[in-house]
């Protein structure tokens, strides 16, 4: 009897999961694109726990921008199939003031630090459209920090 009501629940579990379909999230097809990306060009990254994915090409000074410094830079901003949708040679702002991307990846440099940021479109824009940035966009960016000023 113990053995009908233990292959009963077995039973039981293995029906129901069949009928679960698979989710993939956002997170998890950034994560792809990302990833297929670095595999393509030949790029190793770093990444974070957020998704963030980061390339340092220069470390720069030692010395690293607080997370609400002024912070002067040029840079480079793609969508991975290569289109540019803003570029600056000298763009000044509080990075607390930006994409959650930027937040998290420009600190990692110093002054005339250079950083390839793969951003997960949840750090960047998420699922709003703006100028030519689709919604759900992996950005990338190439940024140089010219200088900093911490508070």
């Amino acid at each position: 009897m113990r053995k009908l009501i233990f292959s009963f629940i077995v039973l039981a579990l293995f029906v129901s999961s069949c009928g679960e379909k698979q989710v993939v999230t956002q997170a998890q097809l950034d994560q792809l694109a990302i990833e297929e990306y670095l595999t393509d060009n030949n790029l190793d990254a770093q990444s974070t726990t957020s998704g963030l994915y980061y390339i340092i090409i220069a470390a720069g000074s030692t010395e690293r921008p607080a997370s609400d410094a002024s912070i002067t830079v040029a840079y480079v901003g793609k969508l991975l199939n290569g289109t540019v949708f803003d570029q600056s040679t000298t763009f000044t702002g509080d990075l607390n003031d930006m994409i959650s991307g930027w937040k998290e990846g420009i600190p990692f440099i110093g002054a005339g630090g250079k950083i390839k940021l793969l951003i997960p479109s949840a750090l960047g824009y998420g699922g709003q459209s703006t100028g030519k940035i689709p919604a759900n966009s992996v950005l990338l960016f190439d940024v140089t920090l010219h200088s900093f000023i911490n508070p």
